[in-house]
């Protein structure tokens, strides 16, 4: 069912997405995963956009920072985030990136973004677009059937929840999703938003370890 969604992701690349590139799609434990973090669109940066390339079409292939928050989350180990430090964006194999989601398999969580569609760089796109992968995303929810799902940022909040979201104002607030799926929102921990990223981590290790509870 997954296999069907990429079909849809990658038309509406065509649609919405830089023509010379091919969409991003999403990685990791793909059946009910214990946390499932979404971010917004993918750009030119992962390294899988590139249509030479043949391996897994996973986000944040070939880049550094986002690793940098899931080492910190305990969701990496030392050894294959120094990997990760260690070597360029283009050095990234289709092994080594096989590798490093088959530990956010083993790990039990999940990356994907909002929006499939990748663009040549970090560019704002406007809600009208991540709402219409809104009803894909629901479904790809319903397929991997996370237990807990991050939305970062106020825009990918927004959008998923229906109403308008300050992140600043509903920290460690659960959200009910299709009154099946609970939702925190967190800041977005990269690019812009990196001078947030401890807050993010905060909020993170207390979205976890309230699941356990």
């Amino acid at each position: 069912m997954l296999e069907e969604l990429v079909k849809k992701y990658d038309k509406m690349q065509k649609k919405y997405g830089d023509p010379k590139l091919d969409s991003i799609n999403f990685g990791g434990c793909l059946e009910n995963p214990d946390v499932c973090f979404v971010f917004m669109n993918p750009t030119a940066r992962n390294v899988t956009s590139q249509k030479t390339w043949k391996g897994i079409k996973s986000p944040w292939v070939g880049t550094k920072n986002v690793w940098t928050l899931f080492n910190k989350l305990g969701l990496i180990d030392n050894e294959i985030y120094t990997r990760i430090r260690s070597i360029k964006g283009s050095d990234w194999t289709y092994e080594f990136a096989e590798e490093v989601y088959g530990q956010v398999a083993k790990n039990k969580f999940y990356i994907t973004n909002l929006a499939k569609c990748t663009q040549v760089d970090a560019r704002a796109l406007p809600d009208s677009v991540y709402k219409d992968y809104l009803n894909l995303f629901l479904k790809e929810m319903e397929i991997v059937n996370p237990k807990v799902i991050i939305l970062f940022g106020n825009q990918v909040s927004s959008v998923v929840l229906g109403e308008k979201i300050s992140v600043s104002q509903v920290r460690k607030k659960e959200f009910l999703l299709k009154n099946k799926f609970k939702c925190y929102s967190v800041f977005y921990p990269v690019g812009n938003g990196s001078f947030n990223v401890d807050k993010s981590i905060e909020d993170i290790l207390y979205i976890i370890d309230s699941q356990k509870k």
